[in-house]
């Protein structure tokens, strides 16, 4: 069965709303977690590199959510991402200059994977003290985008067979997320004019900050496509280390501070 073929396959069985077409969702979450980290290593925080880059994480996370609900094995599943976070996280510290201490997201999706678990399985009550465990460590440990990823996480699998209840939540929380960042008013010089208009700006402001751009994900999440492109197993979420060693060699190049930049880090230890 080809890839189209399986796809509307799942479809039709499956019992989740929203796009299940996870492999070309993982070749968009990664194409734009490479703008971010290249945003973020690069070009100095370029604002607009880390907007689009808003939009990874969420396509991950949905992604996530399906690997849960059809995985053979699902502590497999998890053991499979920990292991993985644990040989990317020198090479995160090298190429995004991140201390010891702030675990990169695959440990994050890893709690994730762990709690769903715990919520799928109901062993001694594992539905309610898996994902406070969960929360617990995150409360003491420093991980890419903390509980607030985690509860993210949580909340798109309890929305998952509901299309509009899974917008819902994600747009709700999208707006709860954003409440601490900046306020957005221009993009690649263009004032955004219309955050300013009273009939229709205030409704708009809280989705036009660093964070809940966010949003931007939620078409490819709701959306049913059928594209054959094929993604090797490994590479969906193998591609992190990969393209933060590319991350490294592209500042070797155009930078020329890699080799800095790892004393800096190693004297961290």
């Amino acid at each position: 069965m080809d890839m189209t073929a399986a796809t509307l396959t799942a479809d039709r069985r499956s019992p989740l709303a929203g796009n299940l077409d996870t492999s070309w969702l993982k070749w968009v979450a990664l194409c734009f977690m490479m703008i971010d980290h290249l945003g973020v290593a690069v070009f100095g925080n370029l604002p607009e590199m880390r907007m689009l880059g808003r939009i990874a994480l969420p396509v991950y996370v949905w992604c996530l959510v399906v690997g849960c609900e059809f995985t053979h094995d699902i502590y497999r599943y998890a053991l499979r991402l920990l292991v993985l976070a644990v040989i990317s996280q020198p090479i995160n510290m090298i190429a995004l200059q991140n201390p010891w201490s702030k675990l990169n997201i695959l440990f994050l999706l890893a709690l994730g994977v762990l709690s769903i678990a715990g919520i799928q399985k109901k062993r001694f009550g594992s539905q309610f003290w898996a994902p406070i465990l969960c929360f617990i460590f995150l409360g003491y440990v420093k991980v890419d985008y903390g509980w607030k990823g985690l509860a993210f996480i949580l909340l798109i699998y309890a929305s998952r067979k509901s299309l509009g209840g899974l917008a819902a939540v994600f747009l709700a929380y999208t707006m709860f997320w954003g409440t601490t960042n900046s306020q957005i008013t221009s993009i690649f010089g263009i004032e955004l004019t219309f955050l300013a208009w009273p009939s229709i700006g205030p409704v708009l402001q809280p989705f036009f900050r660093m964070q809940a751009m966010m949003w931007m994900a939620l078409p490819f999440i709701v959306i049913p496509t059928h594209i054959n492109l094929k993604l090797p197993k490994w590479l969906g979420y193998g591609f992190y280390p990969l393209h933060l060693l590319l991350i490294i060699v592209i500042r070797l190049l155009i930078m020329g501070d890699s080799a800095s930049t790892l004393l800096s880090v190693l004297s961290t230890f």
